[in-house]
């Protein structure tokens, strides 16, 4: 009876032992009786499904496994917006209202709760942009020029402490679970260069983080698209349906414009481009642009409403479009320029500089 005994603990820790870890969802939401939950995790730019759940009564449960504690995002279908945290294999809580998804609170995820200090560490400076937004707009109004400068000038130098601080955590925390997604955050700012030595920062247990694996992707596409590369050559339809190709604008310098009708940066950019092309198209200078647009309607009218009278091309299908995937571009308005070997001399230049570029250009 003894030997039985025994070998029935045995088994049973045997079984604990290799047992394995697992995260426990359990939610209860307002404003909501019955539908879907989705966790997805964001994938080589997409957000895939990885686990669901039937939603009664506002209560739902999900339970699996992670690898290492990662960003998931939690959507309810038929609600607008998703909830990011930092998913582990522990027993988490979700609660809130179904309506304000962002909102919901998330408990029970030691670093969850590191990204929710972060987060709160950040908000000094989302005052402060806004308070300089906010400022600047009534000088703008009031026709105050130099104190509209000034506060652009502000806003410059606070973003560029903001990005420093962010940076900054990365370098004092690089064996943190939240490093990976604070310079996935900070990474359309960086080149392949620059994105390559954070990643050289963080800690080796890391390695198989899917932000990481991303970010080391993101950084070999860089290094083919950084100043002094030959542009990758691609071709899209035009708003005609004819096929245009980059490389049949050898010859001459061109502006690769990336862009989209839904975007306002974009649209307060578009008279900067325009000038520079009336100024510089009789001397060799072109646009080429392409649209992250969806619907074709409103690229169209966009186009004649902003007068972009370059060529245009689209696969209207958003950040989906390949170019934009080849060049590496995550934020719009972004562009490249060419010379007319078609060799990169130029990254997201816009505004001033970009007339002082060509000023230069065809002095």
């Amino acid at each position: 009876m003894k030997k039985i005994l025994t070998v029935l603990v045995l088994g049973v820790l045997v079984i604990s032992c290799t047992e394995e870890p697992t995260y426990k969802i359990s939610g209860e939401l307002a404003g909501i009786s019955d539908g879907m939950a989705y966790l997805d995790q964001r994938v080589e730019g997409k957000y895939v499904h990885i686990d669901s759940s039937n939603i009664e009564s506002g209560l739902f449960s999900m339970q699996g496994s992670v690898e290492m504690p990662e960003m998931y995002y939690l959507i309810i279908d038929g609600k607008r917006g998703a909830k990011s945290f930092f998913l582990e294999n522990a027993e988490i809580v979700i609660t809130g209202h179904a309506d304000s998804i962002r909102d919901l609170k998330i408990s029970g995820s030691a670093v969850h709760d590191e990204y929710d200090q972060f987060s709160e560490s950040l908000k000094v400076f989302y005052d402060g942009f806004r308070e300089i937004s906010i400022a600047g707009r009534k000088a703008k109004q009031e026709g105050d020029k130099e104190l509209e400068e000034l506060y652009n000038s502000r806003s410059d130098s606070l973003y560029k402490a903001f990005t420093t601080y962010q940076l900054d955590y990365i370098k004092e925390n690089s064996s943190s679970y939240i490093a990976p997604f604070v310079l996935r955050s900070n990474s359309y700012g960086l080149d392949a260069t620059e994105l390559e030595e954070y990643i050289g920062l963080l800690d080796e247990s890391l390695a198989t983080s899917q932000t990481v694996i991303d970010l080391k992707e993101r950084a070999a596409i860089l290094k083919t698209v950084a100043i002094g590369q030959p542009a990758p050559d691609f071709t899209q339809n035009d708003s005609l349906g004819n096929p245009v190709s980059l490389a049949s604008y050898l010859g001459k310098y061109v502006l690769v414009d990336f862009w989209a009708a839904w975007c306002g940066p974009c649209r307060a950019e578009n008279p900067n481009v325009v000038k520079a092309y009336q100024t510089y198209h009789e001397k060799g200078f072109d646009v080429f642009g392409v649209s992250l647009d969806n619907d074709r309607a409103n690229w169209l009218q966009a186009i004649g409403d902003d007068n972009l009278t370059w060529s245009h091309v689209s696969e209207l299908n958003g950040w989906s479009n390949s170019a934009a995937k080849l060049y590496g571009v995550n934020a719009i308005p972004g562009n490249f320029l060419l010379d007319k070997e078609g060799i990169i001399i130029g990254r997201n230049v816009r505004g001033e500089e970009l007339q002082e570029k060509l000023a230069e250009i065809f002095k």
